[in-house]
């Protein structure tokens, strides 16, 4: 009897549809947030299953059970109808909140492209530009840019879905009259590129015109974010899309000489103190008031921090999240190392003035060095062999995706 019994409940396990989730329209595929829910409604519905199968068993097995069984199993039944109940009220209330959850994403009104969508792409050569060997060397050059940046996000990176938000293109600057975007990675450039773009735009004759706070807090140059969906849409298929780009360590040691080792009523404060009190033994009373002083082995290892106690900030995050670039097909990508000649060379595919070249000049501590390749390696020699290997992992999505060699000779 006992063997009759188990092959029932096995037979009716057998004919239960299997247990799936759907993910619910208007949600991001690569949110994690969401995942916790579904592991959580998934065993619901398990449980829920199980309880049917012996709901169904108390039913077609209690004519072979003993009445002292079958007592028992009606006192289970009403047990479980209980505990399913329950778990009704409970899945209600989630699915309730999951639709709150969908409500405000679909608010969010996610911007969906296709792969590769833009239409221009890089502006082809003009027809008197085809024999010229430095204007086909450096269209070959942005090719392969753009063949390494593909090729790295199509093996790291999973955008089947290709879900752009406002958030994606907050540092996208539009340029209207010679249909520019341009996305803005501080310490490449940026200050310059934006002088650029207001000249492009009527705002001033001359990029020598323009000072580093009109250029920084003017708010002159709009932003693609500040555009409903059909204006970010139509301007992300149909502009040229540019990016500059620089080597992660020039770039972020370039960052810490200039918001540590200068006076900054913002770094300091913000992060310096933080840094200080977090990572310095027996820090004066005079650092922890100011934040100044803040060294560069401490900004290494507030960096490092999966815990860091003031976040990120945009001067040292990653290139792949502050401009997005396996999510926006860029049609043209700079880089800091050769920026007199691409940006000359993108001005010159654009259209632009003949007249306006891009500026050379140093927007800010003009009287400073510029941040090389031997500064920065001066700075990276003051930290353990570790902690340059942290860094480098830190920044190895950036160094794979636009081509940079290993900056150390021992690190794998």
């Amino acid at each position: 009897m006992v063997k009759d019994k188990c092959k029932i409940c096995k037979g009716a396990i057998a004919q239960l549809p299997a247990v799936t989730q759907k993910p619910l329209p208007g949600e991001i595929s690569d949110d994690c947030i969401s995942s916790n829910h579904h592991d959580r409604s998934s065993r619901k519905n398990a449980v829920d299953s199980v309880a049917t199968v012996k709901q169904s068993d108390s039913l077609h097995l209690s004519e072979y059970m003993p009445t002292e069984l079958q007592s028992t199993d009606r006192r289970q039944s009403s047990i479980m109808f209980a505990m399913k109940d329950q778990q009704n009220s409970e899945e209600n209330n989630s699915i309730r909140l999951h639709k709150r959850r969908r409500r405000f994403i679909i608010k969010k009104s996610p911007i969906l492209i296709s792969i590769n969508s833009s239409i221009l792409n890089l502006p082809t050569l003009k027809s008197e530009d085809r024999n010229n060997n430095k204007w086909k060397k450096l269209y070959q050059i942005q090719r392969e840019r753009k063949r390494i940046m593909r090729e790295t996000c199509s093996k790291y990176k999973s955008n089947n879905r290709r879900i752009i938000t406002p958030y994606h293109v907050s540092r996208i600057f539009v340029e209207d009259k010679y249909r520019v975007l341009y996305c803005e990675v501080p310490k490449a450039g940026c200050s310059n590129w934006k002088r650029v773009l207001m000249v492009l735009n009527g705002l001033a004759s001359s990029t020598k015109d323009i000072q580093h706070n009109t250029v920084h807090y003017g708010n002159y140059l709009k932003r693609l974010d500040g555009f409903d969906h059909k204006g970010i849409y139509h301007r992300l298929n149909t502009y040229t899309k540019m990016i500059f780009i620089r080597e992660p360590f020039e770039k972020l040691v370039s960052a810490f000489r200039d918001k540590f080792e200068h006076p900054n009523n913002y770094y300091h404060p913000v992060f310096g103190k933080a840094i200080i009190s977090r990572y310095r033994v027996n820090a004066t009373k005079e650092a922890l008031r100011t934040g100044a002083g803040v060294t560069f082995k401490e900004f290494i290892q507030y960096l490092l921090d999966v815990h860091r106690p003031v976040g990120m900030d945009i001067h040292w995050d990653h290139v792949n999240r502050l401009c997005s670039p396996c999510l926006i097909d860029y049609d043209f990508v700079g880089k800091f190392e050769s920026m007199e000649e691409d940006a000359n060379f993108f001005l010159h595919l654009i259209g632009a003035p003949q007249n306006l070249t891009f500026p050379k000049f140093k927007d800010r501590h003009s009287n400073e060095e510029r941040t090389t390749n031997k500064i920065t390696q001066q700075y990276f020699a003051q930290l353990s062999p570790s902690q340059r290997q942290q860094s480098y992992d830190f920044y190895y999505m950036d160094y794979l995706m636009f081509n940079y060699s290993k900056p150390f000779e021992d690190l794998y």
